[in-house]
């Protein structure tokens, strides 16, 4: 078989306006996400506040636009008052989502300090759980009301005399997994979540919230569950969430880098549930997506099962990522964008050492994974309107996956900048693809540069010994006659060709 692949890309054919929030990450308190990974008071970098400033660099390298938090699992438990106020008062509490013991020395307002650092906004989630809608209007009134009442003279006394102002809200995390501290039916959660919201947006009408969606693409409830939830919540929210994880559990490289098409095939069908729930509600709103958690995760699982219960700040879910995972992302990241319509905010699963595209040695230096690389490059050279790809490319198949195109891309087009930026995968693992690219609408265009990440090792991870043996360069070959792209795709590789228009 010769392998080849064409792609034509129209201006006029636009998928969407980029929401620069899909993006976006997440913070959890949970491992050395927060201790020792963004908060490190002594380390060497540290700031006034407590904060790495090696950890913050690369951050601020990513362009992160928001960071959700405080979890996740986590968020089930959470009592945000113990968290804020004189730290030498804050109470110690037995964490039960991850079994640790949470000090409470970083709490909500050190959160929004550090979002400030970091340029970022907050997706600041409530607890569900063990709580509800009183615990939540008195949280958002503490963070987003300007003074005058019990809760927001309290935060004006802690040192914050303006409010925060935080407009993205999740209501409660993954409540149909029976792993969740207070899981709850859908029927329980969709009625809890729209009374969470009345009484949110009484407070701040002007906040934007995200309803629970299944726990993922294999849950049983799914997507049973979003049916009914929308059903309850379909005219108080403006989001509602999806979340997935993939792995190499196999070692079946080939079903592992097609893994994006059933992401794809995911999002298709949350966006069906929820014009479903339009029709039948006379709507004229469509419900948005909120890829809210999203990573490869496989490599810790086995340590963690090991791991003893009720430390502080223990190593959990430090995948360390190699370059197949940095392909996978890249794969799930142009899912996204290829759906960028519905998927107007999605979040990494985690910045930090928790399954993480940033590693960090407690006391000693910070590192870039090799997910960093796809995810820098998507939230740099991504912005702009999002173009439906015409792609013919020769297909491969694994037990699972059928009609696997090698090349898996996307188009952006920047006009303020004049810019189309081609991102794309070969998922060949022995051969270059090569690659035409039509720019007909586009007229006369130039090579700004051709970065590539590739690594004859699809195993080869990043360390802090070692912390660039897996990096892109930009020496690609792309080449331009006209309005026509030609390219030689490496094998097994990640693609970024900029173009000047």
């Amino acid at each position: 078989m010769t392998l080849k692949a064409k792609m034509i890309v129209d201006k006029d054919f636009a998928i969407s306006e980029i929401d620069n929030r899909i993006y976006g990450s997440f913070i959890e308190h949970l491992g050395r996400a927060v201790y020792n990974g963004i908060y490190e008071p002594g380390h060497q970098s540290a700031d006034e506040s407590g904060f790495r400033s090696d950890v913050m660099e690369m951050i601020r390298e990513l362009q992160v636009p928001i960071v959700r938090y405080p979890g996740g699992n986590f968020v089930s438990g959470y009592n945000w008052e113990d968290t804020v106020g004189p730290k030498e008062l804050r109470k110690r509490r037995l964490e039960l989502a991850w079994r640790v013991v949470e000090t409470n020395q970083f709490g909500f307002n050190e959160f929004v300090d550090w979002s400030k650092k970091a340029n970022s906004e907050v997706m600041m989630a409530v607890n569900l759980g063990t709580r509800g809608a009183d615990d939540a209007r008195n949280l958002i009134e503490y963070s987003n009301h300007p003074g005058g009442s019990y809760w927001s003279d309290l935060r004006r006394s802690h040192g914050y005399e303006q409010p925060h102002n935080i407009k993205t809200w999740c209501l409660g995390n993954e409540m149909d997994g029976p792993w969740q501290i207070g899981a709850k039916t859908a029927t329980e959660y969709g009625r809890l979540a729209v009374e969470t919201a009345k009484v949110m947006k009484w407070v701040d009408p002007t906040i934007e919230l995200v309803a629970c969606g299944s726990s993922g693409l294999g849950m049983p409830t799914f997507p049973e569950w979003e049916s009914t939830v929308l059903d309850h919540t379909y005219d108080h929210v403006e989001y509602l969430s999806l979340h997935q994880y993939y792995g190499n559990q196999e070692n079946d490289t080939p079903t592992f880098l097609a893994r994006s098409l059933q992401m794809e095939e995911f999002i298709r069908t949350v966006a069906a549930t929820c014009d479903y729930m339009k029709a039948k509600k006379r709507s004229k709103k469509k419900m948005l997506l909120s890829f809210d958690e999203w990573n490869v995760w496989y490599h810790s699982n086995a340590a963690d099962s090991k791991r003893e219960p009720w430390d502080i700040a223990p190593p959990q879910l430090e995948d360390i990522y190699n370059h197949e995972d940095a392909l996978v992302v890249g794969t799930m990241l142009i899912a996204m964008l290829k759906h960028s319509d519905r998927v107007r905010m999605a979040c990494m699963a985690q910045l930090v050492n928790v399954i993480a595209p940033i590693m960090t040695s407690n006391g000693g230096g910070a590192w870039r994974q090799t997910i960093f690389y796809p995810y820098l490059h998507a939230s740099l050279f991504g912005r702009g309107k999002a173009l439906v790809p015409l792609v013919q490319s020769s297909k491969y198949d694994t037990k699972e996956i059928t009609d696997v195109p090698y090349l898996e891309s996307i188009a952006v087009y920047n006009e303020e900048k004049s810019e189309v930026t081609i991102f794309a995968v070969n998922r060949h693992l022995e051969e270059q693809l090569p690659v035409e690219i039509d720019l007909r609408s586009f007229g006369e265009c130039s090579i700004i540069e051709h970065i590539v990440m590739e690594n004859d090792d699809l195993k080869a991870v990043n360390t802090e010994l070692e912390p660039n043996r897996v990096a892109p360069h930009n020496r690609g070959n792309a080449s331009v006659d006209g309005s026509t792209i030609q390219a030689k795709l490496a094998k097994a590789s990640w693609n970024v060709i900029r173009v000047k228009v």
